[in-house]
């Protein structure tokens, strides 16, 4: 008997994900996650899988959490990052079998790592504090310090307090010695992106902390023997994912430029030529991003590659494209083809050498996600787990429908969920629910939350509003400077058409949700229109004077976004939903995380004072130790006890 999705669910459902080939394209490995409700926590680990026999062998079962995985070189070995005592440290796991072991007791808080050429070292950046070594131990503090505060990026979100006198430095680390080789001695943080086939040297990004207005990077080369560097490119934005082509001859990247449009702006594949010198955009003429932009709930500790070469020196990646997250193919010379169908969100890949066939990680709308060998040319695919097939066999799994609006000029796309159980002739409540970001996206991916929802009985918009991803340039710009101006007006587009098509809705019966920006956009749709009759807003934005100073990323977000600074409060009073809270006549259910450092807890303060004051119909829940991602990745007794909340908010009010 097919049974509808609930809550609870979430402790069923198995994020398959990064899967990697072996340097021979025979065999991979891939992670799987699970929510352990006992334990109240995740674990990941590592599985192996056999490409000509399709057998899969799970490889690690303690009670710990994988991440970076990682072949050496020779294919002998595999390695990874965990946590099994106080510390995060990197193992190794021959592929012949045992147990994985430390690479270093004495090595800690590795950041990232890559193997170099004859597989006997690791490259590696961690973090060490100024007037240490690599192996030193720090002094534990018997009492608690004051802390310092020096520059304006001094805390982020998921982490508190970012420690003073401290950057990720690069060493080398011999696993036959244990020797530890320090490679860079400055106040730069340091991240690892590759190493050549002459064990010449390695290349890396840095970027420095000093100015608070500079989020350049530095796309580098380090020699090995002599610590030299060479600067291969200072680039406005960031840089990440950069590897050698099979001969050397050319070094591909993903860059996130800050202009024209700061954070709006399509990531873009560059390409370096290493005899010539010089550095060119692979998808300057493709309007649309580089990446995963998607929204969702189910996938843990998703690690994709920003680019895969082929022996002959083709690329495959990633590019998320009208609410899909497609593979691409592109040659040198600059031609682009898509290798993937639509309506599916490919959130992992790699490429076999030869070029035949991805290995990817796949989900849609009606599929949690598993792994397949994808025959390029073809597009046969063989699955190769079936984690989540039992589930999906037994429960009932809504397909949302594609819609989209045209509103002023913009063609506006998202998806409509029934409910789980319509029954023609009857009337049924609606849920308008919106995205985070703003420069996110909702996908065609499976979304357990929207499933949910359905099952209790109601319909489900949810829509890509202009600043949404996988669209044209402009339309990822189009809400910059004007928040609450035409991303709300093509929300409100979309309830119209949706309401007006389906007769069944009950219009008098509309909740309206979201989340950090939609968590913005609920507040902000509270405060100009009367239609909802509930609503519900999640670490959300309610007030950017004060956003500005308290978020970690408040001082340059509020002006990427807003276009405005503490030298013009008017203009950001005038995007703040905290202004029209006279105009609030919806009951508001708000839902915050005391540790949220992106979205600061005062933001909800202010606006349920503000409510509470004025005589309106708000509550108010906290949720402790939870940060700004507690929907995705937080305690999964929390993320339970929200899913009821919102069920019972909604069940009261609409």
């Amino acid at each position: 008997m097919s049974e509808l999705i609930k809550k609870e669910d979430l402790f069923e459902l198995i994020s398959v994900a990064n899967p990697i080939l072996s340097p021979n394209s025979k065999e991979a490995v891939f992670t799987r996650t699970i929510m352990d409700e006992e334990e109240n926590t995740y674990y990941a680990h590592l599985f192996h899988v056999n490409i000509e026999t399709e057998v899969v062998t799970q490889w690690t079962r303690g009670k710990e959490r994988i991440s970076s995985v990682q072949w050496s070189k020779d294919g002998q070995k595999i390695s990874f990052i965990a946590k099994r005592d106080d510390f995060a440290k990197l193992y190794i796991l021959s592929t012949a079998g045992g147990e994985a072991y430390e690479a270093s007791a004495e090595l800690r808080e590795i950041q990232t790592y890559t193997w170099n050429a004859t597989s006997d070292a690791i490259i590696f950046s961690a973090k060490l504090k100024k007037g240490m070594e690599f192996g030193e131990k720090e002094e534990e503090e018997k009492r608690e310090k004051a802390y310092h505060v020096k520059g304006m990026r001094y805390q982020l979100n998921g982490v508190g307090l970012l420690p003073n006198d401290t950057a990720a430095q690069v060493g080398i680390l011999s696993l036959e010695t244990g020797e530890i080789k320090r490679l860079t001695h400055d106040d730069f943080d340091y991240l690892i992106q590759t190493s050549n086939a002459q064990n010449s040297h390695v290349i890396v990004t840095k970027w420095s902390r000093e100015d608070d207005d500079d989020f350049s990077m530095q796309l580098c080369s380090i020699d090995l023997e002599t610590k030299e560097q060479q600067l291969i490119l200072d680039f406005d934005g960031s840089i990440s994912g950069a590897t050698y082509s099979p001969d050397e001859a050319y070094l591909a990247f993903e860059v996130s430029p800050n202009e024209p449009y700061k954070n709006a702006t399509h990531n873009e594949i560059y390409v370096y030529d290493t005899k010539q010198q010089f550095t060119w955009s692979l998808t300057e003429m493709m309007d649309q991003p580089v990446g995963d932009y998607s929204s969702g709930d189910i996938q843990q500790g998703v690690v994709a590659p920003s680019v895969v070469w082929t022996a002959n020196n083709d690329l495959y990646f990633q590019m998320s494209t009208m609410g899909d997250v497609r593979l691409y193919y592109a040659t040198l010379s600059g031609a682009i083809y898509v290798a993937t169908p639509e309506e599916e969100h490919i959130y992992g890949f790699d490429i076999t050498k030869d070029g035949i066939y991805a290995l990817i990680t796949v989900s849609n709308t009606t599929s949690v996600g598993e792994l397949y060998l994808h025959e390029i040319a073809t597009g046969e695919r063989r699955q190769l787990t079936h984690f989540n097939e039992a589930y999906e066999q037994t429960h009932i799994i809504v397909k949302p429908e594609i819609v989209q609006v045209e509103n002023e000029g913009e063609l506006v796309w998202g998806w409509f969920m029934k409910p789980t159980n319509y029954v023609e002739g009857e009337k049924y409540p609606m849920i308008l629910y919106i995205h985070g970001g703003p420069h996110m996206m909702y996908a065609n991916t499976f979304f357990h939350e929207m499933q949910a929802l359905a099952a209790q009985g109601y319909a489900v918009l949810y829509m890509n509003p202009r600043g949404s991803q996988s669209y044209s340039q402009a339309f990822v710009n189009g809400c910059r400077g004007n928040y609450g101006g035409g991303d709300y007006r093509d929300l409100m587009a979309a309830v119209d058409m949706i309401v007006e098509e389906k007769k069944w809705i009950d219009a008098s019966r509309l909740g309206v949700m979201g989340g950090s920006y939609g968590g913005f956009m609920t507040n902000w749709i509270v405060g100009h229109t009367d239609r909802f009759k509930a609503a519900l807003t999640q670490r959300s934005i309610s007030n950017w004077i004060s956003m500005y100073g308290v978020s970690d990323i408040g001082y340059y977000f509020t002006e990427w976004q807003i276009d405005g600074n503490l030298d013009d409060v008017e203009k950001l009073w005038k995007h703040s939903p905290l202004k029209y809270v006279d105009d609030m006549k919806t009951p508001l259910m708000i839902l915050h995380s005391e540790e949220d450092i992106r979205c600061p807890m005062e933001q909800a303060e202010q606006l349920y004072i503000a409510m509470k004051a004025k005589k309106k119909d708000v509550e108010f829940i906290r949720f402790p130790k939870a940060n700004h991602d507690l929907s995705r990745t937080g305690l999964p007794h929390l993320r339970q006890q929200r899913l009821e909340e919102i069920e019972a908010w909604f069940v009261k009010k609409l």
